[in-house]
């Protein structure tokens, strides 16, 4: 029997173990300012883009440390994430090569969909020597408003030229599956920081512990 979907990924926290990454940037920066406590802002900003999650910083320290602390604190943490994570050095998940060996091999068509530039998602996943497995990569900067807004998987779902329908969108965070949830796919959820909630499982076509489970469940399909 044919194989009849198509599937988009997230990146960050999906196919890269980036958010915990970045989460040891932020707290070594902010140890520096005197900030102690920044893990629950650091989780409200999972699955935002750049521009919300200053927004997010601005607004929970800038009484505190002054305005601007937002731009110094990211700026500095995007420093030192280069200087850790670049040249192949940014961790993968656990499972990655396996089901993005599983769909090249049964030519199902493959997107990356993420609120990172294009430009940042091309070259980390040439780096760890997976970007020869996607057919599209849809960054931030191709649309206007970001996730949870269904506007970067509906463009994603075009620019493949597949129905939402058929298509799987595989995703770590909230925003996410909202935003798959809201352009008419079919969302897997592979929780990285935090887990499913009731929400999310009612969203969710199925929550998979890891990508080797979401694996098992499209091949079972």
């Amino acid at each position: 029997m044919s194989i009849s979907y198509s599937v988009i990924f997230d990146m960050d926290g999906v196919i890269f173990d980036s958010e915990k990454a970045c989460l040891i940037c932020w707290s070594e920066v902010a140890a520096n300012y005197g900030i102690r406590e920044i893990d629950e802002v650091f989780t409200r900003c999972i699955g935002t883009n750049k521009n919300q999650t200053r927004e997010i910083v601005e607004a929970a320290y800038a009484k505190e440390f002054g305005s601007g602390i937002a731009d110094r604190l990211l700026a500095d943490s995007s420093t030192l994430f280069h200087q850790k994570y670049d040249d192949g050095r940014l961790p993968v998940k656990p499972g990655v090569q396996e089901i993005l060996s599983y769909l090249k091999e049964n030519g199902i068509r493959t997107a990356v969909a993420s609120s990172t530039r294009k430009a940042t998602v091309e070259r980390e996943l040439e780096e760890a020597g997976f970007l020869s497995y996607f057919d599209k990569i849809i960054g931030g900067d191709a649309v206007k408003i970001s996730k949870p807004n269904p506007e970067i998987y509906l463009l994603a779902c075009q620019e493949l030229s597949v129905r939402p329908a058929e298509t799987f969108a595989i995703e770590d965070s909230y925003n996410g599956i909202r935003a798959a949830h809201g352009a008419g796919m079919r969302p897997i959820m592979v929780p990285d920081m935090i887990p499913a909630d009731e929400e999310m499982r009612g969203l969710s076509e199925v929550v998979c512990g890891d990508l080797f489970a979401a694996r098992e469940y499209l091949a079972k399909l």
